[in-house]
């Protein structure tokens, strides 16, 4: 089995762009990540794409990755379409990762692009709910009650609005919060600190959709989305697009200019029928990923995880064994998690204030661990940083993420 290296990244800024497509983001992603790379598209063997919506906003329901490649003048190369909701990325990453392993190729690309923003708003927000079991939805919202009723956190009047005008995962995420304050103790303040700490380094990030400070005061004062969760805990809709070329070992001794990042652990994993209180998906592929890569949570110098909102931070900071379980709150409390912390986590600002464009967070993830390994993050930039984590989820089925990826990186 060969080694992989990351040789290029690329990404647009995400935010609102009313009026850009899915395909020119894509184009421009690739005009960035290679000339990262400093390769030609000609170079390019093998390419995975993913997007989730296209089809339901624009009904471009099939071969979204040659309607992109080929409009760009990239033809006659394997393609592949790639779908798994959140971790639609990642996975597209996971994918070039194993061919290049195998020997299949020399030269592959990753490429995420989505656009959500739609002037219905509804329609924006609605879209969320197909990365559920659809055929089970009824009974899906139906255990998301049961569990409610078990756990004993009482919810302040006026801190859960009716459900119209948010996302169906915004519950799930508020229940999963409530379950871990009833359970371990963790609070709304704990959440808050994590947000602020993430609109810190999202102005710091010029790739950010939201860029402006928000103290701990700020988002607890916030919309209420649902409780303990408010408004700027919770990743904003957006649009944006992501890249990454990887390749082989006997490629990369080919280029002139090589600024690469061996990647040492690339895991995709589904989620599982579980009782709430059992491990999780994250704590279970994270073991693979270490035993993979050969270290341990003590060797990641730094880490972008899903954090569609702030209680995902949190939870994964444990998941991945950064801290012992129940005490992700205190931890970020602590200032660990902030640049300059014992574990920076999210340096982007993470999916809360960074974006998350479904088909391209998971490779924007990407994009800030190997920028932060090459040394070229500027004033967000980990010192001495050797080693990173990128964890990305997708969809949602029972307790936990219907899909995960997890990749770690090494300087080289």
């Amino acid at each position: 089995m060969a080694n992989v290296y990351i040789i290029g990244v690329g990404m647009i800024r995400f935010n609102k762009y009313p009026d850009r497509t899915v395909r020119d983001m894509a184009h421009e992603a690739v005009d960035l990540v290679l000339k990262d790379a400093q390769i030609q598209k000609e170079d390019i063997q093998s390419a995975f794409f993913a997007n989730t919506f296209w089809g339901m906003f624009s009904n471009q329901h099939s071969i979204r990755g040659e309607v992109v490649l080929r409009s760009y003048g990239i033809g006659s190369i394997p393609v592949t379409n790639v779908e798994n909701a959140c971790a639609g990325g990642s996975t597209a990453l996971h994918m070039a990762y194993t061919g290049i392993r195998a020997g299949m190729y020399d030269v592959a690309l990753a490429l995420g692009s989505e656009k959500i923003t739609n002037p219905n708003k509804a329609l924006s927000l609605g879209a969320y709910a197909t990365c559920m079991d659809v055929d089970n939805f009824a009974n899906q919202l139906k255990m998301f009650e049961e569990v409610s009723k078990k756990i004993k956190v009482s919810i302040p009047a006026g801190q859960t609005p009716p459900g119209e005008g948010r996302s169906v995962f915004m519950d799930a995420y508020a229940m999963g919060a409530r379950w871990h304050m009833d359970r371990f103790g963790s609070n709304q303040h704990q959440l808050a600190v994590i947000c602020s700490k993430n609109h810190w380094h999202a102005s710091l990030n010029p790739h950010a959709q939201y860029q402006q400070l928000m103290s701990v005061e700020e988002v607890l004062a916030d919309k209420p989305v649902a409780y303990p969760l408010t408004r700027a805990m919770c990743a904003p809709v957006g649009d944006g697009a992501a890249a990454v070329i990887v390749c082989s070992e006997s490629y990369l001794k080919k280029l002139k200019n090589k600024r690469p990042v061996k990647i040492l652990a690339s895991i995709l994993g589904t989620g599982s029928d579980r009782d709430i209180d059992a491990p999780d998906i994250g704590e279970r592929l994270a073991k693979k990923a270490y035993n993979a890569a050969g270290l341990g949570p003590k060797n990641i110098d730094l880490a972008e995880l899903h954090d569609a909102t702030a209680w995902g931070e949190l939870h994964q900071t444990e998941s991945m064994g950064f801290c012992p379980m129940g005490e992700g709150g205190p931890f970020a409390e602590s200032g660990a998690t902030k640049l300059g912390g014992k574990k920076p986590i999210n340096t982007s600002g993470g999916l809360e204030c960074k974006g998350h464009p479904i088909g391209a967070s998971g490779l924007s993830q990407i994009q800030e661990i190997v920028t932060q390994l090459r040394g070229e993050a500027g004033k967000r930039q980990v010192g001495g940083a050797r080693i990173g984590l990128a964890e990305n989820g997708g969809g949602n089925i029972g307790v936990e993420e219907a899909a995960m990826c997890i990749h770690i990186m090494e300087k080289v």
